[in-house]
């Protein structure tokens, strides 16, 4: 296993041996002692699972539940390009946007850290996407920032004159200024 600071401060990406064979592939994809290495507080307390198809976008999410929200993120099946923006007023990599393949065989991981939005746009077929996280679901402090809104500066990987496949929830999320002004964007820490 490698561990690699990503450009957004506090995100990294582990890679994990993949082994496969005739069978197909076996790789790990979550170890505690390497998160806690990152993030000494980090404990699961919620597992998700999402499938879609090529050309879904989901995310910009975030959540300000109080005692924060980090995530371990990987791709199960497929193919996705994850995208990672810094949401957090006062953080030295604010509005920095990062992008990472994810595949099935190629045994990376991501450890988003509070604060940081997340979405993810499908490029295979269909793509299953499975993530920790260190708060349980809380309707009242999950919150999205559209995918499409020009202050993210997301350039996201679309053929020509395609807009993707977006949920009505994500299309209506606030906008980044709005959210700014409403008081609505995580603090760094």
């Amino acid at each position: 296993m490698t561990l690699k600071k990503l450009n957004i401060d506090g995100a990294y990406i582990a890679t994990h041996k993949v082994f496969p064979d005739e069978r197909g592939i076996f790789r790990e994809w979550f170890k505690s002692e390497e998160i806690l290495s990152i993030d000494r507080n980090f404990e699961v307390k919620q597992a998700n699972y999402s499938n879609s198809k090529r050309w879904v976008i989901r995310g910009i999410h975030y959540s300000l539940a109080p005692e924060g929200q980090a995530k371990v993120v990987t791709c199960a099946s497929g193919s996705i390009i994850d995208v990672l923006v810094d949401l957090r007023i006062g953080s030295p990599t604010y509005l920095t946007v990062e992008y990472i393949e994810l595949t099935e065989v190629s045994g990376e991981v991501i450890y988003i850290p509070t604060g940081v939005g997340h979405g993810f746009i499908v490029k295979s077929d269909f793509a299953s996407v499975v993530y920790l996280t260190s708060s349980g679901y809380s309707p009242y402090y999950e919150k999205g920032i559209c995918p499409t809104d020009p202050e993210l500066g997301i350039s996201w990987p679309l053929p020509p004159g395609d807009l993707g496949i977006i949920s009505k929830a994500d299309l209506e999320a606030q906008k980044l200024f709005s959210a700014y002004e409403s008081g609505l964007l995580p603090k760094f820490v």
